[in-house]
């Protein structure tokens, strides 16, 4: 998750940049040599480069500095109007193990401790301590592996450059370090300090406020090709070999050379609901950009590629009916804000810690009643009262002022707040599988906020142990300071995370449901970032990283920043290999 959404360039802005860059195309000087003339020469291409990049968020961006790095040329592609892809709307926190900061501070990320990290969070049904590879297939044990030993390097080699700059990410309410999502497992040894953002500032004007946009600014000087509204269609192949791509711009068919590789940084499938439907538990909404539609499984399907997993995501709560009305959302419900506020299901009991980490807190929505044969956490319902409104109030997804959040459900008492979370579910019915409360939701609700209370007087939380982990006490606090003219005091209960609800109303609501930053899964890679064809073997020639492919992490999420630190390292590695450097 980024510390904040950047402000972003406009469209002016970018298609003239994109335009300069497109028009250095005729002075790259890339003419093949007479070899290669000869056994291309029943092929027409448009143009003509060493590595095309097919992208312009983190994975594509690293692979294509990372290859001008190399003294090799670059063409970036981009289909959407406006580069940076999903990126481009984060504040680009990268988590980075055994980072160059943490050695500065005389602090060991010992590799077998974090491996045992990455491995049991990723792989809790495989994971086992003592085995060689932790209980992991080898496959996927090196690419964990790669990722802990890439990542540093790819963090300095990008400073070397000049390109992109970091700094260690603090969470500035507490000032400390960002604790990890699973800060608790006992095999994290090194529990803060992972999360790094770009030197820049988050969400700064200094470098645009994007990781993305230093990296195409970096390739733009250096007079790097950069191709919007260019959507990839097709790999073209020579044998087995893939040597350039295919795009449509506009009415016109582009052909594109690329003599040494074509690397994959397009980002995944949550906008497209087809694949969503087939593949996904649940996924109402997504962060990403409109452009997520998961071109690259058909496209390395049909070179041949082999599949890892398609059901996993970077996932996020979502506000319903805001996802209803457009997929791509503009906020998850990331922390959840407010200490008087619970997550109660269709029975109106509470189901988990409102406080963990919000890619596993989604997967609560999944759980599956063998017995009565529904998923009664379809949906959940975040349920508040007027201390938290007046207090968080602005803290997403509880509004400043309650008359501007048309999604926003009221009741003068808890009774008739079910009622009208009941009557708004039957307005929705034609959108949800007629999903419903049970007969018996307002009692039990009425219980749940009752036993709650108690678990806020004692500060224990019986049921979820809200409250007990480092990762709910910083991220409430980072999340939800009392906004400034709240008539709130501060929270005095023993555990901050928790205050009793008030006894009179009113009494409000949020229907959440399962969203995603984006999907993570697709064509399977090496650690060299080479896409594997169905026998396992490499694919010359082509590069996947970032969410298009099928993460190395699975479904985990490690802390603050898990995503873009996974698309730079194996966009470096997918740069350095398809230019011939080792990586």
């Amino acid at each position: 998750m980024s510390s904040s959404i950047p402000k972003q360039p406009t469209r002016r802005d970018l298609l003239k940049r994109g335009a300069i860059a497109a028009g250095s195309l005729a002075t790259l000087g890339l003419g093949p040599s007479a070899a290669e003339a000869a056994k291309a020469s029943s092929q027409k291409w448009d143009h003509e480069t060493d590595v095309v990049c097919v992208g312009s968020g983190a994975a594509a961006c690293a692979a294509a500095v990372t290859t001008v790095g190399q003294g090799a040329k670059v063409i970036l592609v981009e289909k959407m109007p406006l580069p940076g892809g999903t990126t481009g709307k984060s504040g680009g926190v990268t988590w980075i193990p055994n980072n160059p900061f943490l050695r500065a501070r005389g602090i060991h990320d010992e590799k077998g401790d974090c491996l045992r990290y990455l491995a049991r969070y990723a792989f809790p049904r495989e994971y086992t301590p003592h085995s060689p590879t932790l209980g992991l297939d080898p496959h996927d044990y090196r690419l964990l592996e790669t990722f802990y030993d890439k990542g540093s390097q790819m963090i300095e080699h990008l400073g070397k450059l000049d390109a992109v700059h970091f700094r260690e990410f603090k969470m500035w309410f507490v000032d400390k370090y960002a604790p990890d999502y699973a800060d608790h497992l006992p095999e994290n040894k090194v529990s803060r300090g992972r999360a790094l953002e770009p030197a820049a500032g988050a969400g700064s004007s200094v470098g645009g406020g994007s990781l993305a946009s230093q990296m195409e600014k970096w390739l733009a000087a250096r007079k790097m090709p950069i191709l919007l509204e260019h959507r990839v269609t097709r790999v073209v192949k020579d044998g087995e070999r893939v040597v350039g791509i295919e795009a449509v711009h506009g009415d016109k068919l582009v052909r594109i050379k690329a003599r040494r590789g074509v690397v994959f940084g397009t980002g995944g499938f949550a906008h497209n609901t087809e694949l969503v439907g087939l593949h996904q538990p649940g996924l109402y909404g997504a962060c990403a950009m409109p452009g997520s539609t998961g071109d690259f499984i058909s496209i390395a399907g049909a070179a041949g590629a082999r599949m890892g997993s398609l059901n996993t995501a970077w996932r996020t709560q979502v506000v319903l009916e805001e996802a209803l009305q457009n997929r791509a959302i503009g906020m998850g419900a990331f922390v959840l804000p407010g200490d008087s506020m619970i997550l109660v299901n269709k029975y109106g009991r509470r189901i988990v810690n409102e406080k963990i980490n919000y890619n596993d807190r989604t997967q609560v929505h999944f759980i599956f009643d063998p017995v009565k044969k529904e998923y009664p956490n379809q949906f959940q319902f975040m349920i508040f009262d007027g201390r938290s409104l007046d207090a968080f109030g602005g803290a997403f997804p509880i509004p400043a002022d309650r008359r501007a959040s048309p999604h926003l459900i009221e009741g003068a008492s808890l009774a008739e707040l079910s009622a009208n979370i009941a009557a708004r579910l039957d307005k929705l019915q034609d959108k949800t599988g007629g999903f419903k409360l049970e007969a018996d939701f307002a009692s039990q609700l009425a219980d749940t906020v009752g036993r709650f209370n108690g678990y806020a007087q004692t500060g224990k939380d019986l049921e979820f142990e809200r409250g007990v982990h480092d990762y709910d006490k910083d991220w409430q606090a980072l999340f939800s300071p009392v906004r400034k003219g709240s008539s709130q005091p501060a929270n005095p209960m023993p555990n901050v995370t928790m205050h009793p609800f008030t006894e009179q109303g009113p009494y409000y609501a949020f229907i959440l449901a399962p969203g995603a930053l984006d999907t993570n899964g697709g064509p399977m890679i090496n650690e060299h970032a080479q896409v594997l064809d169905t026998n396992g073997k490499p694919i010359p020639g082509l590069y996947g990283a970032g969410n298009c492919i099928a993460s190395p992490a699975r479904g985990a999420y490690y802390g603050a920043g898990g995503t873009i630190g996974m698309a730079l390292t194996f966009g470096y590695i997918a740069g350095l290999h398809a230019t011939g450097v080792a990586a």
